[in-house]
């Protein structure tokens, strides 16, 4: 059985230490993606604050959203279900044939961050798909980000919250504990304007944070 350290409602869909197509990280989501989908694959699993985030940071949106790291793609079609023109963009080549089995209408594609094109979306949905990254390779995703966005462009992230800055043992791939108040600096240095800032703690879970930010004038 997958844990993703939620307490049973999933808040973590999933991310990578190397979003390429062909890092090991993706091979081990590969592996498990079939047991992943079936576990946490669907919006029962999401718990009902992070769903209301999601919906409410979407219906903001005018315009193309990239669930960027879609996993089996149950945010995307939950998203797209609302009226949102919404792509998924998914490095594990067995989550895309899964998305695009269990929810044909929605568009899937494989590939990375490195794939965003720049000024290609309103709106970018990061969720959980951030937490394997290093930390000496988020400034440069996030960079890569600000770049796919829009002119104000917005920007929703998921992450595991914690006092101080460490990595941890995810189920599928180390992950990393990010505090809210460094995660908002390396979010500002990428040239983003934080809008909100959320922390849950659910009993036998670890904590969640979510922070909502555009894209500023300033350039990253």
């Amino acid at each position: 059985m997958i844990d993703d350290g939620t307490g049973g409602e999933s808040t973590d869909r999933k991310g990578v230490v190397d979003m390429t197509e062909s890092g090991s990280a993706v091979a081990a989501y590969d592996a498990r993606a079939d047991e992943y989908t079936d576990q946490l694959g669907s919006m029962d699993a999401v718990a009902e604050p992070d769903r209301h985030l999601v919906e409410r940071w979407a219906g903001a949106i005018t315009g193309t959203i990239i669930d960027a790291g879609s996993g089996p793609g149950h945010w995307a079609a939950h998203l797209a279900a609302l009226g949102h023109e919404v792509t998924g963009l998914e490095p594990s080549a067995r989550f895309v044939a899964l998305a695009r089995e269990r929810f044909p209408a929605v568009e899937f594609e494989r590939g990375s961050f490195q794939n965003l094109r720049p000024g290609s979306a309103a709106g970018i949905l990061a969720w959980y798909s951030l937490i394997h990254l290093d930390p000496v390779e988020l400034p440069g995703v996030l960079a890569g980000i600000h770049a796919a966005l829009a002119h104000r462009g917005s920007l929703l992230i998921g992450f595991f919250e914690g006092p101080v800055r460490e990595p941890f043992a995810h189920a599928i791939a180390p992950a990393w504990f990010w505090p809210h108040a460094e995660m908002t600096a390396v979010l500002e240095s990428a040239g983003f304007s934080v809008v909100e800032v959320h922390q849950r703690q659910d009993p036998g879970a670890r904590t969640h944070g979510a922070i909502w930010a555009e894209r500023s004038e300033r350039e990253a």
